[in-house]
């Protein structure tokens, strides 16, 4: 029973230095340098056995190899003997077995691992992590992004394990969340030492459309274009320069989102708080327009002090035109203060004010009466517009158009661009109306014809024109039209072929109409009136006498 107990000892001891003889292939053996020779170390890993490893797999990259003779080193063994009977070993892969360990260990702790960036791939750059290779993407190189990573290349810096995959061989690293982290610590010190209203020195890292960044040293605060200046500024590099150092005040700071409001203009004076004292109302300046919008142009009174002149102030003839066609950007003008409200800041300044109202001026240029030429600018279903002198325009209405014909027939005498003459018959200045009057240009004829003349006259008139339905007159220079049957009292002579253009008549006046500018006349009715007249002074129609008797004595008296 002893016996057979020792010899299980025994084999049992056998087996573990058998062991103990022939390490497992793929396992990290301890070995000693004993010999450095064509560019390889030669190691004896004990156990009989040695085996030869190239200097480059001591050395990290881009750096030289450190080896010494006499020196331990840790190797993976690959194959326990080649065909020259020598160990199959290997630095590099006992190193990368080495560093997975302690990098398996650093992600599980969260910790920063040492490494340096030695190669450039697609999307990024590989990484040297003390053995094993790490992927460190383009995005994660740093804060913001990186142009030229080339000084950063073969430095030892710490980074953050995001990502690794033992079996698969993939390791992804950030240098970004170190830096993120670092100055995040470094943020949360300076804006500790910030206060609003504080003034500090800052240097412009960026400039944007809206504003420009300011390092306040390891935080940046926005200085936005609006707190530049108190003058309007178009775009921030008019004012600053990447890398000039400024002094800025500080305006905000958002405790939860650390950002920092920044201002410049309220580190000099306001001059707002002269304007009131400096632009009284009604004052005229001279300013530059610095913008134009549809609904009018601001105008720079000084620096910092801006007026809008209202597209319904800008002039006084041109109504609805664009405030560009009016004034130009950088051009002088003068402007009247028309209004200032101090707590919006706004001054409302007049263009047209600094001119007299041309409608004034006309009036007291032209009083009623005044002849006046224009050129006809608009024709309307009411009347014709003028062009008058200061660009204003004068309204001829139907009514005023001509003395002998209708408003409606009269208009078509007249085409765009003919000129004419008028007279003023009324200025509304308040209304910014001109009534014109072109009949008032030529006499009246009718007036003047019947000026003297009253219903029941007999006046002589001259034929001028026969149609079937009578025959057309003038007396005086006035037209008047007399009926068939008013053309003689005898049915027989009621013909308007018996008399011939030029031919003088005598004629009763039956009506003057002055509103309707008409004469009345009738031949029919004078010789009425004379028959009667006769009766009256030669008998009575019954006395004995016949008509035609007593009228032809009347009348052979009369020659």
């Amino acid at each position: 029973m002893a016996q057979s107990s020792s010899m299980e000892e025994f084999e049992a001891l056998l087996n573990e230095s058998f062991e103990m003889d022939t390490p497992n292939e793929g396992s990290v053996v301890k070995g000693k340098v004993i010999a450095i020779e064509a560019g390889q170390a030669i190691i004896d890993v004990g156990y009989k056995m040695e085996g030869r490893v190239d200097l480059k797999e001591f050395a990290n990259p881009g750096e030289a190899p450190e080896v010494n003779v006499g020196d331990s080193v840790e190797v993976f063994l690959r194959q326990v003997e080649n065909s020259k009977g020598e160990a199959v070993i290997s630095r590099e892969m006992a190193r990368r077995e080495e560093a997975w360990d302690r990098l398996e260990k650093a992600y599980s702790d969260d910790a920063r691992v040492e490494g340096a960036i030695f190669g450039r791939v697609k999307g990024g750059f590989t990484v040297d992590l003390g053995g094993a290779v790490a992927f460190l993407p383009g995005s994660q190189v740093d804060v913001r992004p990186v142009r030229d990573a080339g000084p950063l290349m073969g430095l030892k810096q710490p980074f953050q394990i995001l990502k690794m995959d033992r079996r698969r061989g993939n390791i992804v690293v950030s240098r970004r969340a170190i830096l993120e982290e670092s100055r995040a610590e470094q943020r949360a010190e300076v804006i500790g030492n910030l206060a609003e209203g504080m003034s500090v020195e800052g240097v412009v890292k960026n400039i944007t459309e809206y504003g420009a960044f300011v390092d306040l040293g390891g935080v940046d605060g926005l200085l936005h274009v609006t707190d530049m200046a108190w003058r309007r500024v178009n775009h921030p590099s008019e004012i600053l320069t990447i890398g000039e150092t400024i002094n800025v005040q500080v305006i905000k700071i958002n405790k939860d989102t650390h950002r920092i409001s920044l201002g410049m203009k309220q580190l000099q004076e306001d001059p707002w708080d002269l304007v009131a004292a400096k632009y009284p109302l009604e004052s005229m300046h001279t300013g530059i327009v610095t913008n134009i919008t549809d609904y009018g142009a601001f105008v720079e009174l000084e620096a910092g002090v801006e007026g809008l002149v209202h597209v319904s102030e800008m002039s006084w003839t041109k109504k609805n035109v664009h405030p560009g066609k009016i004034v130009s950007t950088s051009q002088e003008v003068e402007v009247m203060v028309l209004e200032i409200d101090g707590s919006k800041r706004r001054v409302s300044l007049g263009l047209k004010q600094t001119q007299r109202n041309p409608w004034e001026v006309f009036a007291e240029a032209n009083p009623e009466g005044t002849q006046v030429e224009g050129e006809v600018k608009n024709i309307t279903e009411f009347g014709l517009f003028i062009g008058l002198e200061g660009e204003i325009d004068g309204m001829v209405h139907l009514s005023d158009i001509s003395w002998d014909e209708r408003g409606e027939d009269a208009i078509q005498n007249f085409r765009k661009g003919d000129v004419v003459q008028a007279v003023v018959s009324e200025v509304d200045v308040e209304k910014e109306r001109i009534s014109l009057s072109i009949k008032g240009m030529g006499a009246d004829k009718f007036a003047e014809a019947t000026g003297g003349v009253k219903r029941g006259a007999v006046v002589t008139v001259e034929v001028t024109a026969i149609e079937d339905g009578g025959i057309e007159v003038e007396y005086e220079g006035a037209k008047a039209f007399i009926r068939r049957s008013d053309l003689s009292r005898d049915r027989a002579e009621q013909r308007p072929d018996r008399f011939s253009v030029g031919n003088k008549v005598d004629v009763r006046i039956t009506n003057i109409d002055g509103k309707t500018r008409k004469l009345g006349l009738s031949i029919k009715a004078r010789e009425i009136a004379e028959e009667k007249e006769a009766v009256e002074q030669y008998g009575s129609s019954d006395s004995g006498a016949s008509l035609g008797d007593i009228l032809g004595a009347a009348l052979k008296g009369d020659e």
